[in-house]
């Protein structure tokens, strides 16, 4: 099936109006400047629960609430279906991934299966305090290890994917492990994956609090990983 447009900009949004309100009119202007055909779908809860529909006519995107709940997993799930782009290409609302980087990726979206803006590459980083990065770098290296996905980091939402390779993806997560679920099922079905990292420096939320909890994050870390190891041994 031939696509509609060349880019699908597909940012899950969870009360982040006001965010969204800074973020779409740059992203309108990077996009602009790309000059390719692209759309921006901002997947929001089953049913708004702040401006972000008005938000999202304010600025031309498609606003898209998100099917069978309101669970992270479902927003990226939502987004799949609904992008018509020959690249999708997923990012943050909450301004942590600056829509200017977006010509970096796209820079090479013809070599790669996947470009990801890689915080753990040289010249990235991230604003983040000590105690997240170091928590970060941990689960980056252990995933990498035991996924067997050779990049530097996994659990960066900010990636452009081919569509063809994970539009049709069989993603069961609920929670932000849908990320790595991604990458390690895309992998069983281009195997081997090509994986670019573009060192980027990732930036701290403009407004409001972050929906990733520390404490359920650690005690979910095993089980997570167990899930994916499963994944990646069994997915075709």
């Amino acid at each position: 099936m031939a696509a509609d447009c060349d880019l699908s900009v597909v940012i899950p949004a969870y009360r982040e109006a006001e965010n969204l309100r800074l973020l779409l009119p740059r992203l309108n202007r990077v996009l602009s400047s790309l000059q390719v055909r692209s759309e921006v779908l901002v997947i929001d809860t089953k049913t708004p629960q702040d401006e972000t529909p008005q938000v999202c006519q304010d600025h031309g995107s498609r606003y898209v609430p998100r099917t069978c709940g309101n669970d992270y997993g479902d927003a990226v799930r939502t987004g799949l279906s609904a992008a018509a782009g020959e690249f999708i290409l997923f990012m943050d609302a909450d301004g942590s991934h600056a829509p200017e980087f977006i010509p970096n990726l796209w820079l090479h979206a013809r070599s790669a299966d996947v470009v990801i803006a890689s915080r753990y590459v040289l010249g990235g980083g991230t604003e983040n305090p000590i105690s997240l990065i170091l928590m970060s770098r941990l689960l980056n290296i252990l995933y990498a290890a035991v996924l067997g996905i050779k990049c530097r980091d996994v659990s960066n939402s900010f990636k452009l994917y081919r569509a063809d390779l994970i539009r049709t993806l069989p993603l069961r997560s609920r929670h932000f492990d849908v990320v790595e679920e991604l990458l390690v099922r895309a992998h069983g079905r281009a195997n081997p994956l090509k994986i670019l990292e573009v060192p980027f420096l990732f930036k701290k939320r403009l407004f409001g609090e972050t929906k990733r909890k520390l404490l359920p994050f650690i005690l979910s870390f095993y089980t997570t990983l167990l899930k994916l190891f499963c994944i990646r041994l069994f997915c075709r």
